[in-house]
């Protein structure tokens, strides 16, 4: 059964994701011989920088989220199904659903990354994660559902855990959203909740190497962790977060940060696809691909993106899990079809790093070019929000967009504040969206000692 896809005279291109790499290359290869077929659990392309602005209330979810058949109307080679992927079987050529089994010519994984709790299971079962749009929102509603808890408890440590926020990750992700939670704490939260003596609450971004965004020069990581202090974020180096259980972020057998509000963005793990050979999967659960992204050992199977682990001279450990990579090799895949297609041999992938750049809040932002080139501030921020404005998908999305930025920066306010769905722990999903075990009681048991806060020193 082929989920009644047409019969065609072309070859069948299966693509199994549609984020930034799966969407690049099924438009790549619009005018292809191929008839292209994408698998995806979601009916549309998310956004996935702009995920913390949601959880934030910044922007609305369906700002950063685009129906995938509207991105494609029009592209008469182009056929969607909405499925979650079980397995690929490479010997028959054929990807299993949950709408019936696909067979293929040739299979592209293009799944992206999962969030990776290092074997943490405390953590796994009780913090909040940012990788989808439903993990956005459960994070904004739970936050403001704790704000709501904090105004009624008369126990203080208790009030204390509920207001205080801690994120783990000092990558791009853990800054943008801390510097963001720390904006709202000091122009929006005073507004909604002026019973709170909001001077308690604090957040913590913990990381466990010695510098933030390891990836980019010394002076975006030092500009950061300035702007990091300057928002009164209390930044922990060094440090790593080993327990989170009873209301507590243990980073040592005994000290802890009291809070019920941990945001993990500490590391991922390719979305690995069962089915493929054992020793095509790498660290991470990445898997291997040589230079024209074709996956070890199978000879019409490809991977591209974060998923995908192509090991080179000048980056060992793999091409960088970032957006510009898997756009480039969709490019640069879609190419090599056509070439296989004509019985030409592929030509191998040269990534183009073309500079990275993260937000901290408001006017302060740092951008990394190459050749050395960096810049911060006002201009790293204008920069920053034209580059994530045209690389959202849709001309609606960029209005509205811009439009709620406009309206944050000049009223210094972020009208999303609701709390449409509430969220409870009881009905959290797991990132391949399997239903994970119940997390904690709701009114977990303080004990009085050791200390209501305890930071390294």
């Amino acid at each position: 059964m082929d989920t009644n896809l047409p019969a065609s005279a072309n070859p069948r291109v299966v693509i199994i994701g549609c984020g930034f790499g799966g969407l690049r290359l099924a438009k790549a290869l619009r005018h292809a011989p191929v008839q292209v077929v994408v698998v995806d659990r979601n009916n549309y392309h998310n956004f996935q920088p702009l995920l913390y602005q949601v959880a934030t209330g910044a922007l609305e979810a369906d700002s950063i989220a685009y129906p995938i058949r509207k991105i494609f109307a029009g592209q008469k080679n182009f056929f969607y199904r909405m499925a979650d992927v079980h397995r690929v079987e490479p010997s028959t050529n054929t990807v299993v659903t949950s709408v019936g089994d696909i067979r293929y010519n040739y299979l592209v994984l293009a799944t992206g990354s999962l969030t990776n709790f290092f074997g943490l299971e405390s953590i796994e079962r009780n913090a909040m994660q940012i990788k989808s749009i439903p993990n956005a929102l459960n994070l904004r509603s739970f936050i403001f559902q704790n704000f709501e808890k904090a105004l009624l408890t008369e126990n203080p440590e208790e009030r204390q855990a509920l207001l205080n926020i801690v994120v783990v990750g000092g990558g791009p992700t853990g800054v943008e959203i801390s510097g963001s939670l720390a904006e709202m704490r000091k122009h929006v939260l005073p507004k909604d909740y002026p019973e709170l003596d909001l001077r308690t609450m604090q957040i913590f971004l913990v990381e466990a190497a010695p510098v933030l965004l390891g990836p980019m020069s010394p002076a975006s990581q030092a500009d950061a962790k300035r702007y990091l202090d300057e928002l009164g974020v209390k930044v922990l180096l060094n440090t790593s977060i080993k327990k989170f259980e009873n209301c507590r972020a243990y980073f040592s057998d005994t000290e802890f940060i009291p809070t019920e509000n941990l945001v993990w963005a500490a590391g991922v793990n390719g979305a690995e696809v069962p089915g493929l050979p054992a020793e095509a999967i790498t660290r991470n659960k990445r898997v291997t691909v040589n230079r024209w992204n074709q996956v070890v050992g199978l000879s019409n199977v490809f991977a591209i993106g974060d998923v995908a682990n192509m090991v080179t001279e000048d980056m060992p450990r793999g091409m960088p899990m970032l957006a510009p990579v898997a756009q480039q090799q969709a490019d640069q895949l879609a190419k090599n079809i056509e070439r296989l297609l004509r019985g030409e041999a592929p030509k191998d992938f040269v990534y183009t790093n073309k500079g990275s750049m993260a937000i901290v809040s408001r006017n302060k932002a740092v951008v990394d070019l190459p050749k050395n080139v960096h810049f911060n501030g006002f201009f790293g921020w204008l920069t920053w929000l034209f580059v994530h404005l045209m690389t959202l998908v849709g001309f609606r999305n960029r209005v509205v967009a811009l439009v709620d930025w406009a309206f944050s920066y000049f009223n210094s306010d972020q009208a999303l504040r609701l709390i449409i769905r509430p969220f409870s722990r009881r009905d959290v999903k797991d990132d391949k969206g399997k239903k994970s075990a119940e997390h904690r009681t709701a009114t977990p048991e303080y004990n009085p000692t050791p200390p209501a806060i305890q930071t390294p020193v």
